[in-house]
């Protein structure tokens, strides 16, 4: 008679969350529940790929303030990563969470040195947890939005009043937006 192990179905969530929003938690909390995830992390890069780094938020802000939003849930974990490419971010995780507007990102050669290269790095990456984010395409409604061939994505089921959400929005002052306010309250 065999003894099966538990599983740990851990996924990444990288970004600057600079700051953390509702929507960034939304995410989270959706993938865990629809993916049946124990733990997903929320990652920061040291060293961010085409964001000027002396313009976010010191990293050791962002890190204490997503370590607050965590804190009593011991599904969530933050973490810096020296990487800066998604696939080296995700190594080791069965899942990473993006939204769509990361996605273009992430299809995009230049990011990769060329077309090649990129289709590599994609095909490293764990199952892609994808989040709508209009008016972002998304790989059912364009096809340059596809995965490469033998890439796994799973479209997120999210909340639509979280979609126009956006650290951006929060630096202006939509300070409703910010994760800090009232999460640990459920």
């Amino acid at each position: 008679m065999g003894t099966e192990q538990p599983t740990n179905r851990r996924a990444v969530y990288p970004g600057s969350f600079d700051p953390p929003t509702i929507a960034h938690v939304h995410l989270a909390q959706t993938a865990i529940s629809q993916l049946g995830l124990d733990r997903v992390d929320f990652a920061i890069s040291s060293t961010t790929l085409g964001k000027d780094d002396s313009h976010l938020t010191p990293i050791n802000d962002r890190v204490d303030e997503l370590r607050s939003i965590a804190q009593g849930d011991d599904r969530l974990g933050v973490l810096v990563t020296p990487h800066s490419l998604l696939a080296d971010i995700s190594e080791g995780y069965d899942v990473i969470i993006l939204g769509a507007d990361k996605w273009q990102q992430v299809l995009d050669p230049v990011w990769y040195g060329d077309f090649d290269a990129r289709t590599q790095a994609l095909l490293r990456l764990p199952l892609v947890a994808l989040a709508p984010r209009p008016p972002w395409p998304m790989p059912a409604d364009d096809p340059a939005a596809e995965p490469p061939a033998g890439v796994a994505v799973v479209i997120l089921d999210t909340d639509p009043s979280h979609h126009p959400v956006s650290a951006t929005e929060v630096r202006a002052g939509r300070e409703e937006w910010r994760a800090t306010r009232g999460l640990n309250d459920k």
